[in-house]
């Protein structure tokens, strides 16, 4: 996997090896963290370039989070397109599982997915509530998903 910083540097580390050392150094210092993971894309003519994200939030003193960009050629539907977010986010908390569970920090799931029917995304919200929670996760979708709908958005 290609993760990095919002600074461009890359991590090195496996991304379950870098999260884990990176959660036990935050708890170490004090930190009460809290996880969101979340994925946003943008179609760019033939391409559709995602950023999926893991933001760190220490509670009540900012964050900081790792970054996956990827980049895909072809065409999809708006709820391709949707749930193909939803999974990239979803497959990345499904591997990093059971590094939250043993630290005991809580992760959130955040889709791209407005709730207001007036919005496109809106036609995969059920699939992707769906998805999100038979997975065992908590789901976020806008405007309560700043994963994906800021943070992600701001690097894909």
């Amino acid at each position: 996997m290609n993760w990095q910083k919002l600074n461009g540097s890359r991590i090195l580390l496996p991304i379950k090896e870098a999260v884990d050392k990176t959660l036990a150094k935050e708890l170490a210092e004090g930190h009460d963290v809290k996880v969101c993971i979340g994925t946003d894309s943008q179609v760019r003519g033939k391409q559709i370039s995602f950023a999926t994200v893991i933001v760190f939030l220490r509670k009540g003193k900012g964050g900081f989070m790792y970054i996956k960009p990827e980049l895909q050629t072809g065409q999809m539907s708006i709820r391709e397109r949707m749930i193909t977010e939803v999974a990239k986010s979803v497959a990345v908390a499904y591997e990093l599982t059971d590094i939250f569970a043993a630290h005991g920090v809580q992760l959130e799931v955040h889709a791209d997915i407005s709730t207001d029917s007036n919005f496109k995304s809106n036609v995969a919200l059920k699939e992707a509530m769906g998805y999100i929670r038979g997975m065992g996760y908590e789901f976020k979708a806008k405007p309560h998903a700043f994963a994906s709908s800021s943070c992600a958005d701001k690097v894909v």
